[in-house]
């Protein structure tokens, strides 16, 4: 049962107060797999969406699935030559546009029917909050609707991290992934500011589209987590397709550019100049000197070794500032001020559990410092008979993290004598879709050195995998650890072409403690990329 549909909302005129089994807000993965799981048992359910853009949950509407969409048709405009001039560019991305729209609009009206077209469940469009320990009033376009529930799960995701810059939420041409997902028109120069995997994907992918993107890192070390081989690939293949990077990157302000564009007065750390006014005081769009600013640095790598913003975010140099006295202070690095204008901005800096507005205190549910739903093992919040799913726990901000929590959850409700937990979920995959993607699982050489483990490293070139040669995608390098005296899996480090797909393979081998001997000797069929896993673990 329906109350709103994606056309159309409307609260039931005869009942404005619902009493239900089961509530849940948002209609992400884990929720409606449960809401799913619990009709079919009999149970009747509500699920509030505050969006009517958002049936199906932020996969299917803004992140994993558009996406990948959009990656698939920037690398075939890149294999196709579709990226070469103006013309052919605004083709491709108009062509990749509307493919992502059609996909989403598709998932997304059967997502709705999957659920509203079921007699025990209703499904009501509007914003949640909670006004006691089991009631919530929903407003819809049509007025609140108050529902008291048994059973209630908070299942309401993430949304994007935005750092205190001013004028990042007020000039025109700053997105976030959202955003910059759903353009009409391509914009010829990208700055984003952030270097993690999101941000990375999103080079990548415009990139392949025939942008000029430059990527805005505040530290000096590229991918800090990841070891150093296997992020210094990362980067080559990034510096490959394009994308320029400027490191110990401090952007201080945003205001729209007289072009149209936008302009960033960036700090850079370790870099030194002539001084110069500063980037605040220079009139907008004037920064066009297109100013190299290779080889600037004193301390630390500001661009790679190749960079040239020429055809990227205009740089102009404006300000240098060794000290706030003008005296040298050798203690601290020099700063240099530059003006960055460009076409668009994304800002992918992170994404945070997304509870604005629910008023949690009503029912006495608590947040971690992070400003996580504090949950148990079992994703039990500190209020009873209230769990949180997904991305707003405060766990791995992944899909297939979200379906698992809904089995923690569901364990719990249907008798099981053990319910599964938390801790009881093994080694997690992830995968980042670049134009070679990068795959992984378990413990990096960093991690099992520091955890003082006795370890030997496997290696790889993608380059010896025929497979990787017969489809022309030989770049990257696969990279293994395992326990020296037992043989042991500890992780995998993939970046290669359908790496996304051999690490399940990885992973199950993981999961079922079976030695690496186990990989080496498999008879895989031929040619694939999964029977490199016998040269790896060799």
């Amino acid at each position: 049962m329906s109350i709103s549909t994606p056309n159309a909302i409307s609260t039931p005129s005869t009942s404005p107060t619902i009493t239900t089994d089961a509530l849940i807000i948002g209609f992400g993965k884990g929720g409606k797999t449960l809401a799913a799981k619990l009709s079919a048992a009999g149970r009747k359910v509500v699920v509030a969406e505050a969006s009517a853009d958002m049936y199906g949950g932020t996969c299917i509407n803004i992140g994993c699935l558009p996406s990948k969409s959009l990656i698939l048709s920037a690398e075939q405009a890149r294999r196709d030559g579709a990226n070469s001039t103006p013309e052919t560019r605004e083709a491709a991305f108009e062509a990749a546009i509307k493919e992502k729209r059609r996909v989403t609009s598709m998932l997304r009206d059967k997502n709705y029917h999957k659920l509203a077209d079921q007699d025990n469940i209703t499904v009501i469009t509007g914003r949640a909050h909670f006004t006691g320990p089991h009631s919530v009033e929903i407003a819809t376009a049509e007025g609140p609707v108050a529902v008291t529930a048994s059973k209630i799960f908070i299942n309401t995701g993430a949304t994007p991290r935005i750092p205190d810059i001013p004028g990042i939420h007020t000039t025109p041409g700053v997105y976030t992934s959202t955003g910059l997902m759903d353009l009409d028109d391509m914009p010829q120069r990208l700055v984003i500011i952030g270097s993690g995997f999101i941000g990375l994907e999103f080079a990548s992918m415009f990139a392949d589209f025939g942008t000029a993107v430059t990527v805005l890192q505040h530290n000096a070390e590229f991918l800090p987590r990841e070891d150093a081989d296997v992020a210094a690939a990362i980067r080559a293949q990034l510096e490959a397709q394009g994308v320029k990077f400027l490191f110990n990157a401090d952007t201080k302000a945003i205001a729209p550019a007289a072009d149209g564009g936008v302009r960033l007065s960036v700090a850079v750390k370790g870099m030194t100049r002539g001084a110069s006014q500063a980037c605040d005081s220079t009139p907008a769009g004037t920064g066009n000197a297109h100013t190299d600013i290779t080889g600037a640095t004193d301390t630390t790598t500001t661009t790679s070794p190749t960079s040239n913003p020429t055809d990227h975010a205009t740089m102009s140099h404006v300000q240098t500032k060794p000290s706030d006295d003008g005296e040298p202070r050798f203690a601290e690095p020099a700063e240099a001020r530059f003006c960055l204008t460009t076409d668009a901005v994304l800002v992918a800096t992170g994404r945070t559990p997304n509870v604005e507005g629910l008023h949690l205190e009503a029912a006495g549910v608590e947040l971690t410092e992070r400003g996580a739903v504090k949950v148990d093992e079992l994703l039990r919040t500190t209020a009873a008979d209230i769990w949180a799913l997904g991305d707003v726990n405060g766990g791995p901000q992944h899909t297939h993290i979200s379906l698992d929590d809904y089995r923690v959850v569901w364990s719990q409700l249907n008798g099981s004598d053990r319910p599964y937990t938390v801790k009881d979920r093994k080694h997690v995959p992830s995968s980042t879709f670049l134009a070679t993607p990068y795959s992984r699982v378990g413990l990096n050489e960093r991690e099992a050195k520091a955890a003082g483990l006795d370890y030997v490293v496997k290696r790889l070139p993608v380059a010896a995998v025929p497979k990787a040669q017969v489809m022309r995608r030989p770049d990257g390098l696969m990279k293994a650890i395992v326990e020296r005296n037992t043989g042991r899996i500890l992780g995998a480090m993939l970046l290669s072409v359908e790496s996304h797909e051999v690490i399940n393979i990885v992973k199950l081998a993981m999961d079922l403690d079976a030695p690496a001997s186990t990989l080496r000797d498999m008879v895989f069929t031929h040619p694939t990329i999964a029977e490199a896993l016998n040269d790896l673990f060799a």
